[in-house]
């Protein structure tokens, strides 16, 4: 799980988009902040403009038609203008960091989410590829079995005390078994890259796992090994007991309410939803800000001198003002952006509370899941228990020339399924247990 939690892929996306959340969040602070920004620029003009005036101006005796032409700057121009705005009061603005940090922390919980979700993947992909080692195990030791038997009555048919149908019937079954046994070493080799996947394991080949679900007791902890401990121990919630169980459902769903994560990054979109239908009836606020600009100018003749050679040649120019826009009308968008966001509110209030029905009934489900895998497991404890006596039984008997091939494969076959059975209910239940954890946001 640690391994998962530094190195998986997907928790790694995740990470990544939060951190853009944040910076988004940067981002929306620099509106309150001050802009400053420097603009100069240099024209070489190579026919200085000219304008006309009327003549009357300096000649009073002149025409009403009669202009003299006059020469406006120079052959080199310099601007430099150095512009500062600070805003004083933008309701947009001030509602859209609110409207960024709510997102912030919705990436901050998906995170999260995902983090809880990648626990219970590696739990369950864990727990799959024990079971199916189990399978394979308990297969190869059906095969093992079967040829034993087939090499036995092999030998009692060359000695005339078994008859040719107990040979084939026992070929027959070792043909069945063998490509199941290759079957099953696969199922291995799939839940281990499976595995390796989600741990972001370099050579799936040479992962292994501790534990062992067909020796794990449900019953009594400390029967078991320091792994199988390590498994049953591995828990966010705790049940005590089958007695434990409507206590622990309750409780269950009352954390599930606090911190379960999708239930979280519910009510987080309805309070970002709520953000961004006040950022849209800020619009009708009006906007303050002070501004200030502060610019130097410059012309001369002749071949180019940074901002002019001598006086005259420069002149700058100051100026403080305060700005005051107020939106008066703009159609009908403005209205109908906010009906807009009160929609996509009251769709989010109600994905909220679909989302707690449904992890309620989810919890209640997954508690009769985990009640009925114990019972389940604590009935083919003893099913295999008797299922191992009726083996050993039917071997003796069938040494003895007792009982019939057909006994003894019958006994072999209910005890390999019994031993399987139970590893299912033990799986059943460590995997029910994890779920549980994931859906009261109690994951380990």
């Amino acid at each position: 799980v640690r391994s998962a939690l530094d190195t998986n892929n997907q928790l790694v996306a995740a990470r990544e988009a939060y951190t853009t959340a944040s910076e988004q969040v940067s981002e929306a602070w620099s509106s309150v902040m001050p802009s400053v920004d420097l603009n100069a620029s240099y024209q070489r003009n190579l026919a200085v403009p000219v304008n006309f005036l009327p003549a009357v101006i300096f000649d009073p005796s002149a025409g009403p038609d009669d202009y003299i032409p006059v020469q406006f700057g120079a052959d080199n121009q310099w601007n430099s203008t150095i512009s500062v705005e600070q805003p004083l009061f933008r309701p947009g603005v001030i509602v859209a960091l609110g409207a960024a940090q709510r997102f912030e922390n919705l990436q901050d919980e998906s995170v999260r989410g995902q983090e809880q979700s990648v626990v219970t993947q590696v739990r369950s992909a864990y727990y799959q590829l024990l079971l199916a080692q189990e399978q394979a195990r308990l297969t190869d030791n059906s095969v093992r079995r079967v040829r034993e038997s087939l090499e036995e009555t092999r030998a009692l048919n060359r000695g005339g005390l078994a008859d040719d149908y107990s040979v084939l019937r026992l070929e027959v079954e070792l043909a069945n078994l063998e490509p199941n046994l290759r079957r099953a070493n696969n199922a291995v080799l799939q839940a281990r890259r499976n595995l390796a996947v989600l741990v972001n394991y370099p050579d799936h080949e040479a992962l292994t796992v501790e534990g062992s679900l067909a020796e794990i007791d449900l019953n009594d902890l400390e029967a078991n090994t320091a792994a199988n401990r390590a498994i049953l121990t591995f828990n966010g919630a705790r049940i005590e007991g089958l007695d434990a169980v409507p206590e622990a459902l309750e409780a269950g769903i009352s954390r599930a309410m606090e911190y379960r994560s999708d239930l979280r990054q519910l009510a987080l979109t309805e309070e970002l939803r709520k953000t961004e239908m006040r950022l849209e009836q800020a619009a009708y606020l009006p906007e303050i800000t002070v501004f200030g600009n502060y610019i130097v100018s410059a012309q001369d003749n002749g071949s180019p001198s940074f901002f002019g050679r001598g006086d005259g040649q420069s002149a700058t120019s100051r100026a403080l003002g305060l700005r005051v826009s107020l939106p008066i009308f703009q159609g009908l968008r403005r209205d109908a952006r906010v009906d807009q966001k009160r929609a996509t509110l009251r769709e989010a209030q109600a994905n909220a509370r679909q989302g707690v029905q449904a992890a309620e009934s989810q919890i209640r489900t997954i508690m009769e899941g985990i009640e009925e895998a114990y019972l389940r497991a604590t009935g083919q404890a003893l099913a295999v228990q008797q299922a191992q006596s009726g083996f050993e039984i039917a071997s003796a008997q069938y040494s003895e020339g007792l009982s019939s091939q057909l006994e003894l494969t019958d006994a072999e076959v209910a005890l390999r399924q019994s031993e399987f059975n139970y590893a299912q209910a033990v799986y059943d239940y460590l995997v029910a247990r994890a779920q549980f954890d994931e859906a009261t946001g109690q994951v380990p």
